[in-house]
Formats: structure tokens, C-alpha cells, sequence
């Protein structure tokens, strides 16, 4: 899941060197902690937070076909 994440932000951030995903794992559900350069950041949430939304969605279904919850954090 990790990787898939991985490649959905790299695609849209410009500055490749400074993407950090934490994956916190717990029994039934996965935390994903994304940092990235300050000035990505914007494209990454996008205009009223609808590339994040789009994200977690595509995430959550990815985990819903491993019975787990998934929560992505994006943070500064």
C-alpha cells in the first residue's frame, strides 16, 4: 500500500528528494504520515482539499480489500 502512495504523491510533487511517508501500523487500521517540501504542499491538497480527498479514497478502497482502515495525514 505504501508503494502505491508513494507513487501518486511523487507524480504530483516536483520536489522528489523531500517526500517522507511514516506508515504506523496498528492491528486493524494503517496511519500514513506524508511530509513533503513546503511549496508541493499545495499541489498535494489542491483547491478546497480535493486532490487529498481523492487520495484517501483511492487509498481507503486499496485498503478495504485487506480489511483494513487507512487514515493519510498530511503535515506541514
Amino acid at each position: 500500500m505504501k508503494e502505491i502512495l508513494e507513487t501518486i504523491i511523487s507524480s504530483l510533487a516536483s520536489n522528489k528528494d523531500a517526500i517522507s511517508i511514516k506508515q504506523v501500523d496498528g492491528e486493524q487500521s494503517i496511519i500514513f504520515e506524508v511530509k513533503v517540501a513546503e511549496e508541493d504542499m499545495g499541489k498535494i491538497i489542491g483547491k478546497q482539499g480535493v486532490i487529498a480527498k481523492s487520495i484517501r479514497t483511492i487509498m481507503k478502497a486499496v485498503a478495504a480489500k485487506e480489511n483494513k482502515r487507512i487514515t493519510i495525514e498530511f503535515l506541514d
